[in-house]
């Protein structure tokens, strides 16, 4: 697949993610004293020298958790943990992100609470992927609240898989995560290295001209110049209507998500390029809503200079032929970018496979 860092949305192994607060949280750094101007600045500077662009309120505590995470992405496994075994350099220096007491919420599984069940979760996931390994592309941080966009390489089958992830973090005392949260599409493991097994990719035959089940045209260009920006603070500019981008998604209103981001290009799971046309974008979310009914919560906002994350966790009930399958533990984060990218980030895997089907794809994935 392809490894550049906006390719193909793929999937964050299970690196763990932690769940949180309902609240939405909203500063900027446009609001602190100075300005914006304070944020181009010389704070954090290893971490700025890691990653492709750092935004927002860059605190202690937030430079502190950027080191640990840059950290940990960059570390070699070498040979990999046993299970459950903490005491393994790169276990450890995964549980230093984290508080003792933090919660972790793993894509379609249950949170799980404090060191040990959060350090033998990492055991089996670098026994699966040693090679994993991670660099930090657009990170916001905005008070407590770090969004953390990385781009992630695992080695499976002799294959390199890379994909896009954000990790949410709410953070503690010293920089340490009490909340966390990961959001990726898990299915692009399989489509390579398991051909002819892993499930149908949900967003098959979504192009710019709708999807095989409507007469959609392409339109337009991608955004430039004012067009570009007025796409990207789509949601900046409307910071006080969470509750209505809330309920959109709740209702699967197409047209409504689809009112406030303008010209913007829709990149998200499933897709090679972004989708530039309206009728791409419709039939995109339309496909979401025929297969999966949302019951979200509004999570974390962090916003920065050009860059703006908001984030949306709870459940899917999803429609597999004459059964429907509830409470999924499910979230998208929506990005907001500054040259007009609308990025959705969300976990495929559960809404075309059960929990059975995904057991038995990760087991043979391991053999």
């Amino acid at each position: 697949m392809g490894k550049g860092r906006r390719g193909r949305a793929g999937i964050a192994m299970a690196t763990a993610i932690v769940a949180g607060a309902a609240a939405v949280t909203v500063t900027t750094a446009e609001a602190l004293p100075g300005g914006a101007a304070t944020a181009a600045r010389g704070d954090c500077p290893a971490a700025r020298e890691k990653v492709e662009r750092l935004e927002g309120r860059v605190t202690p505590n937030a430079c502190a958790f950027l080191e640990r995470q840059i950290t940990f992405g960059e570390m070699a496994t070498g040979t990999p943990p046993a299970p459950g075994d903490l005491t393994h350099p790169r276990v450890r220096a995964y549980l230093d992100i984290f508080d003792p007491e933090a919660t972790l919420w793993e894509a379609g599984s249950a949170a799980q609470r404090g060191h040990t069940p959060i350090g033998t979760s990492i055991t089996g996931s670098l026994g699966l992927v040693p090679s994993l390994t991670y660099r930090g592309t657009d990170v916001v941080a905005d008070g407590s609240t770090v969004m953390f966009g990385q781009w992630n390489e695992v080695t499976l089958k002799g294959r390199t898989v890379a994909y896009p992830q954000i990790a949410r973090n709410v953070l503690g005392d010293e920089g340490r995560t009490l909340q966390a949260r990961r959001y990726y599409d898990r299915a692009v493991l399989f489509r390579d290295t398991l051909p002819g097994e892993a499930p149908a990719p949900l967003f098959a035959g979504v192009t710019d001209a709708g999807s095989p089940r409507d007469a959609g045209r392409a339109e337009g260009a991608a955004p430039r110049g004012r067009d570009a920006l007025r796409a990207r603070d789509a949601f900046r500019a409307r910071a006080g209507e969470t509750r209505e981008r809330l309920a959109a998604w709740n209702a699967g209103d197409a047209d409504a998500l689809l009112a406030r981001v303008g010209g913007a290009r829709l990149g998200g799971p499933g897709l090679a390029a972004p989708l530039v046309s309206e009728a791409g974008k419709r039939a995109y979310l339309e496909r979401l809503f025929a297969t999966a009914d949302l019951d979200l919560r509004a999570g974390q906002v962090a916003v920065g200079e050009t860059t703006a994350y908001v984030e949306w966790h709870g459940t899917a009930s999803v429609r597999d032929g004459d059964r429907t399958r509830t409470g999924i533990p499910f979230g998208i984060v929506e990005r907001f970018g500054p040259g007009g990218e609308w990025e959705l980030y969300f976990d495929t895997l559960p809404l075309v496979a059960d929990d059975d089907e995904i057991r038995l794809l990760f087991r043979k994935l391991a053999s």
